[in-house]
């Protein structure tokens, strides 16, 4: 893991705010997630709100002001206990398992894990991840390359479920999730909490698909 690049604030990088911001480092570990379309329904996406607005006010942000703007503004490590505050609201809201949650049914997980792995060690390398009933959380060598694929990956699994399914319409949501990593310590800290999301939810052995890669073996539930 020596050559692994975290997100240096010395280096250039672009920041895109849509619902949530999306750092960019050209080479820098990124560690994403991306959800069904069904997996949050308005009444969720309220409860969500009121626990986001809570955790701003905890950390001295007034959620009804620009609060986007006043979190750019604070330190590195403050601004990314802030994110990280804000992901386990929403991936919390996600283990209480919303939405229909067919990625629980091992042949589709198995489409989804088979989709990132197809192109690991090519256009990207892949380190981490965990397919849930309803969203997917990955790990990342190089985000900007990942990107790239993105968008081809989703259309690519949504196809192959919503036929499987006999299905159509929207399977993911279109905004992901992500963020740059700040250092080991931190990477090895999402590497856990990927392995350790699928206990944490109390899922059954093929209710989700785990897999991770480290120093040369590859481990995995799938």
């Amino acid at each position: 893991m020596r050559d692994l690049q975290f997100f240096d604030p010395q280096q250039d990088r672009t920041v895109i705010w849509r619902n949530l911001p999306h750092w960019m480092q050209a080479g820098t570990v990124c560690f994403v997630t991306w959800r069904t379309a069904d997996s949050l329904p308005a009444e969720v996406q309220e409860r969500i709100t009121l626990e986001r607005q809570r955790l701003l006010r905890d950390r001295g942000l007034d959620p009804d002001a620009d609060w986007k703007g006043a979190l750019a503004k604070l330190p590195d490590v403050e601004r990314g206990r802030v994110q990280w505050g804000l992901f386990e609201i929403w991936d919390g809201a996600l283990d209480r398992g919303c939405g229909a949650c067919v990625l629980a049914d091992p042949e589709l997980n198995k489409v989804v894990g088979d989709s990132l792995l197809h192109f690991d060690g090519d256009r990207y390398i892949l380190t981490d991840y965990v397919v849930m009933p309803n969203d997917l959380l990955a790990a990342f060598r190089d985000e900007e390359t990942m990107l790239k694929q993105c968008t081809s990956r989703k259309r690519y699994t949504a196809r192959e479920i919503n036929q499987r399914l006999k299905q159509t319409g929207e399977f993911w949501q279109v905004e992901p999730f992500d963020h740059l990593v700040r250092s080991l310590e931190q990477f090895e800290h999402y590497r856990r909490y990927i392995k350790d999301n699928g206990r944490r939810a109390r899922l059954a052995e093929g209710q989700y698909r785990w897999y991770s890669k480290a120093l040369g073996r590859v481990e995995g539930n799938g």
